[in-house]
C-alpha cells in the first residue's frame, strides 16, 4: 500500500502537455458532423414547439372545462386531441417529433392535469406509425 504525502518544502510545478487530441481529415466528415448537429437541434426544436403547442392548447381548454375531476381532465384531453387531429400542420409536427424523439420527451414538457390522457394518445399514435 502506498501513501501519498505532500512535501510542503518543494515548489509546486505546473505541467502542460500539448498534443493533438484528434484530427479530422476530409471535407465530408466535418460537413456530416455539422449536418448531424443541425438535424439533432432541429428535431429537439420541433419537439419543444409541438409540446409547447399542446401545453398551450390544454391550458386554453382548461379555462372552459374543469380539471379537478377525472371526467373533466378526460374532456379537456378529448377536446385537445380533436383539435390536434383537425389541424394537419400541428398533427404533422407532433408525428414528426414522435418519430425523432419519444413520448417520454413529451412527458417532460407537458405539465397539466390532463397531460396523462394526451400522453396515452401520443403513445397510441407512435405505435400506429411504427407498425
Amino acid at each position: 500500500m502506498t501513501e501519498n504525502k505532500r512535501d510542503s518544502g518543494q515548489p509546486k510545478t505546473n505541467m502542460t502537455f500539448n498534443a493533438p487530441v484528434a484530427s479530422v481529415t476530409g471535407e465530408h466528415q466535418g460537413d456530416q458532423t455539422v449536418n448531424q448537429n443541425n438535424y439533432i437541434y432541429n428535431e429537439k426544436q420541433n419537439l419543444s414547439e409541438a409540446a409547447t403547442e399542446i401545453q398551450q392548447l390544454l391550458e386554453q381548454l382548461s379555462e372552459s372545462h374543469p380539471t379537478d375531476t377525472t371526467r373533466g381532465r378526460m374532456e379537456v384531453a378529448t377536446e385537445a386531441i380533436k383539435r390536434i387531429e383537425s389541424n394537419p400542420t400541428l398533427m404533422q409536427k407532433i408525428l414528426s417529433a414522435l418519430r425523432a424523439g419519444s413520448v417520454q420527451a413529451f412527458e417532460q414538457f407537458l405539465n397539466h392535469p390532463a397531460a396523462s390522457f394526451v400522453i396515452g394518445v401520443l403513445e397510441d399514435w407512435q405505435k400506429e406509425k411504427q407498425g
